[in-house]
């Protein structure tokens, strides 16, 4: 299938390594130009290098507040257009109800979420009909995860942003999405597992509640998320979309 990404443009965040690269991959490979951002402008520069002249890199934080504006002048400059962005993030802090500190909640409050609506709603003003707006999530939106109480807690309200989002921009033809990703082999699965103080078991009784018996690849990930950011899914707004291997039980 041809997704008819070819010279289209998007802004990926968080995209130096995990989920974000693996992203921004499987879009240049199908012909679309990336800016990717990181917390230096080496490690984004380092990151753009492996993906080639399509692409970008730029250093940004999330929850510095001129970012979005000077991340969409890049595009412009470098690429000469903006199709759409995909929000990712690194995930906030472990921890329990009792653990999680004031200094970790506001931090994560300004990267993951108030962050991610910045840049949404900066994006939103620049698109033009055929655009989207794309949020890494997590499975935590439906359901919450043990030990991971401030995801938890952020996750399911940026659904329900990006939800209202989609009803706002639907009738300009712009796009907005959700994609979950369950237990995805990255460095962030690798230090969750090495918590329980057995990684190697840890990732084992995981896999086994998997309905396909396995980690995902970084690769999976990424190409269902070129896919809906892409104009072959043209047609698919306001909904979140697990990439989980079936771990989510409900429909």
């Amino acid at each position: 299938m041809d997704l008819g990404l070819t010279d289209r443009t998007y802004i990926v965040t968080g995209a130096t390594r995990g989920l974000g690269f693996a992203a921004a991959q499987e879009l240049t490979a199908d012909g679309a130009n990336v800016v990717i951002t990181g917390r230096t402008q080496e490690s984004a520069a380092a990151a753009a290098a492996k993906l080639g002249e399509r692409a970008l890199g730029a250093a940004a934080d999330n929850a510095d507040p001129d970012a979005p504006a000077r991340l969409v002048a890049a595009a412009r400059e470098r690429f000469g257009r903006l199709d759409g962005v995909l929000i990712s993030v690194g995930g906030p802090a472990p921890g329990t109800t009792a653990d999680n500190t004031d200094d970790q909640w506001q931090s994560a409050f300004e990267t993951v979420f108030l962050g991610a609506v910045r840049l949404a709603r900066t994006a939103a003003a620049e698109l033009d009909e055929g655009g989207v707006i794309g949020f890494v999530l997590s499975s935590s939106v439906h359901e919450p995860i043990s030990g991971l109480t401030i995801s938890n807690g952020l996750r399911p309200g940026l659904a329900g942003f990006a939800k209202s989002l989609a009803n706002e921009l639907g009738p300009r033809g712009i796009r907005v999405v959700g994609v979950l990703p369950g237990r995805i082999a990255t460095d962030r699965m690798t230090q969750l597992d090495a918590l329980s103080g057995d990684p190697e078991g840890s990732r084992a009784r995981n896999s086994a509640a998997i309905p396909l018996g396995r980690y995902g690849k970084p690769e999976e990930f990424g190409r269902a998320a070129a896919f809906l950011l892409s104009p072959a899914a043209s047609y698919v707004t306001g909904v979140m979309v697990p990439v989980d291997g079936g771990s989510r039980r409900s429909f």
